[in-house]
């Protein structure tokens, strides 16, 4: 698949599940290149956008925020503090976003992201060790395997709903 077309097949996905997304240029100073969100939309300069990958993770950001403060989301996400505590929702929600999708994890886990982890964190997600899911799990977005037996429901990474409430 080429960029375009991975683009347009997660920009489709987005409108989908209800992350609103817009495509015009960015600064250079933005975490990732070609991606901002600004009040809780995602802004992305294909002509910077270096892996369209980034655009599930910099979603799940997006996704795992409440819907009450998503309007307010601006910026790098990592430099407000109290936001980095749903990084890890953030990771695990781009890891079902790729299942979804039929995309190859390395598609979002590529070798320049993730602080040189992303080989580690395919090998602990495919090995169905799923780093997160209790947030994901307490947001009502997803059940873990004993749960998803008591609601007779599918497990992770099936999605119930891609929006925190």
């Amino acid at each position: 698949m080429t960029k375009t077309g991975e683009i347009d097949l997660i920009l489709h996905f987005f409108e989908q599940i209800g992350i609103a997304a817009e495509l015009r240029p960015v600064p250079d100073s933005t975490f990732l290149p070609g991606i901002l969100i600004e009040a809780g939309r995602l802004i992305i300069d294909i002509d910077k956008l270096k892996h369209p990958g980034d655009l599930l993770h910099e979603a799940g950001h997006i996704a795992v925020e409440s819907s009450a403060e998503r309007p307010l989301m601006h910026g790098n996400i990592q430099t407000d503090s109290p936001k980095e505590s749903l990084e890890l929702g953030a990771i695990l929600w781009s890891y079902a976003a790729l299942r979804h999708l039929n995309l190859p994890p390395e598609f979002v886990f590529h070798e320049e992201g993730y602080k040189g982890q992303s080989d580690w964190l395919i090998e602990q997600f495919e090995g169905g060790m799923y780093i997160g899911l209790p947030l994901l799990q307490w947001m009502g977005l997803t059940y873990d395997p004993k749960n998803a037996a008591k609601m007779n429901a599918e497990p992770f990474p099936f999605m119930l709903k891609w929006l925190r409430e």
